[in-house]
């Protein structure tokens, strides 16, 4: 049998007698159609310049839409371009665009699988070309916001997350943590399989006291770490320690963080809020109030990114010297590209701060894994409260990123991701430059989000509605606003491809007037 065209069968390419000459069309027969099975590929609906581009485009749908689930395995590139009759090279090419946005990741053997959805739901359809809503915010932008808004926001379908808070997800290392859970489960005892310590693991706290030396300055003694689930419960168990003893309110930044304010509330403590500025917060503003305690993002303000200069350090020391606690939220801390690295409060004033990290911006938030250090009059009620809410973390999650952090996986990633969040603030900082000159940004040298602000004239909340009408998810401003203030968005860039940042930020310029 002659081999030379394997597609169709054919015993020789010269055509039988009677057959239409080569330049009408034949019968399309399925062996002859440049298709796959696949997604029901066809190439022929590629436009005749760039094909790698339209074949990302449509993987990038199909994992959108749930038709390629996350741990999907791709076909073989050589298997695929055979099936669309195209070069293995520009098969290679689309991968390689999926891949630079985290959503498919190569895994060896065991093929090119998906590793992270853009979005949950199909892209919306083509906006409507209706008048734009710009003075009547709708949904969940229509009322102060509540208990549970963070919770329906997430929730929310859009095509673009650019909610501020979440790391680059994709870039997860598997790999790594797998490995360190088949260590630690090789070497489990059974009785490492029974309720622990509330405190926490003494591996995990051993690695958390060695890791805040190393990176954040801080000697503490791994008998004095709390693991927490979080900094979320690190700020209730305080408020929780601090309200027993009599303390009623927690000043707190402002702007600053909307949900911290709401975990500090919640347990019936009211929460002063402290201007900030360009050298982050107005310690003179503090002292005027009588809050015995502040919570503060020192290293990288939430939502402004301003820094605690060194004369509101100090200033800070002198309050604290003077009977006041401190609760250092040390937000993004590690998450710097364009400045030097910002010592921690608690390293110059440890008796007087209570400390709180997590690895939900380093690894990811669904491992619920934090730490808190303590003013020593505090730790035993903390242990307490630790041990009545949940009787401490779990075990084996403890010893697995123990195992990860000291074995120095923790640092290469950090160094990982530092790299690829660079890439995506770059994308957006070019994006809101090229799209929204009247925007102004804040905190681009470090942290996973950007702060910008615009013109008195805008609604941020009507803006952020008509954002998430048109599939783009972003979070007003005024959410984390006490007092007046100029309006803007707070957008997350490190969990989005740099593509779908410029998208996101194209959207917002095209619902905002034109500057004049």
């Amino acid at each position: 049998m002659n081999r030379t065209t394997p597609a169709t069968g054919n015993r020789s390419t010269t055509p039988p007698p009677g057959d239409p000459p080569p330049h009408q069309p034949l019968p399309q027969d399925p062996h002859d159609l440049h298709g796959s099975d696949f997604l029901q590929l066809t190439i022929t609906d590629a436009p005749p310049r760039g094909r790698s581009e339209w074949l990302a485009t449509q993987l990038r749908h199909a994992i959108s839409d749930g038709r390629l689930p996350i741990g999907t395995r791709l076909p073989a590139t050589r298997v695929l371009a055979t099936e669309l009759r195209v070069s293995r090279g520009l098969i290679t090419a689309a991968y390689q665009r999926l891949i630079d946005d985290g959503h498919i990741a190569g895994r060896g053997r065991a093929g090119t699988i998906v590793v992270a959805a853009p979005i949950t739901a199909p892209r919306p359809p083509t906006p409507p070309t209706g008048p734009r809503h710009h003075g009547h915010p709708t949904g969940l932008f229509d009322t102060t916001p509540g208990q549970t808004v963070f919770d329906a926001l997430r929730a929310a379908p859009a095509r673009i997350d650019l909610s501020p808070g979440v790391p680059d997800l994709a870039a997860f290392p598997r790999t790594a943590w797998l490995r360190a859970e088949r260590t630690i489960l090789a070497g489990l005892s059974a009785t490492q399989l029974g309720y622990g310590d509330p405190r926490g693991t003494s591996a995990l706290r051993l690695a958390v006291a060695n890791w805040l030396a190393r990176n954040r300055g801080i000697r503490t003694d791994p008998a004095h770490v709390l693991i927490v689930a979080g900094v979320a419960q690190a700020l209730a168990l305080i408020a929780q320690t601090l309200r027993d003893r009599g303390i009623d309110q927690i000043a707190v930044e402002d702007p600053g963080s909307l949900g911290a304010a709401q975990q500090l509330r919640n347990w019936g403590l009211t929460t002063p809020p402290i201007p900030v500025d360009a050298d982050g917060l107005r310690v003179t503003d503090l002292t005027a109030t009588t809050a015995p305690a502040v919570l503060l993002t020192p290293a990288h303000q939430f939502p402004t990114g301003v820094v605690l200069s060194g004369h509101r350090r100090r200033d800070l020391m002198r309050w604290a010297a003077d009977g006041g606690l401190i609760i250092e939220d040390d937000y993004d801390a590690e998450h710097r590209y364009d400045r030097p690295p910002v010592p921690a409060l608690r390293s110059m004033l440890g008796d007087h701060v209570f400390y709180a990290g997590s690895v939900s911006k380093l690894l990811a938030p669904a491992l619920r894994v934090g730490w808190l250090l303590a003013p020593p009059e505090h730790r035993d009620a903390l242990i307490t409260a630790k041990r009545n809410a949940d009787l401490g973390n779990a075990v084996l999650t403890q010893l697995v990123l123990a195992h990860v952090m000291a074995s120095g996986e923790m640092e290469r990633q950090l160094r990982y991701i530092r790299r690829r969040h660079r890439r995506r603030r770059d994308a957006m900082i070019d994006a809101i430059t090229a799209h929204l000159p009247q925007a102004t940004v804040h905190g681009a040298a470090a942290g996973l989000h950007l702060m910008i602000t615009f013109p008195e004239d805008v609604s941020d909340t009507a803006l952020a509605a008509a954002c998430l009408e048109r599939g783009v998810k972003v979070q007003p401003l005024s959410w984390h606003r006490h007092r007046p203030g100029p309006p803007g968005l707070v957008l997350g860039y490190a969990a989005t491809a740099p593509g779908d940042i410029t998208e996101g930020i194209t959207v917002i310029a095209g619902l905002l007037p034109h500057p004049s």
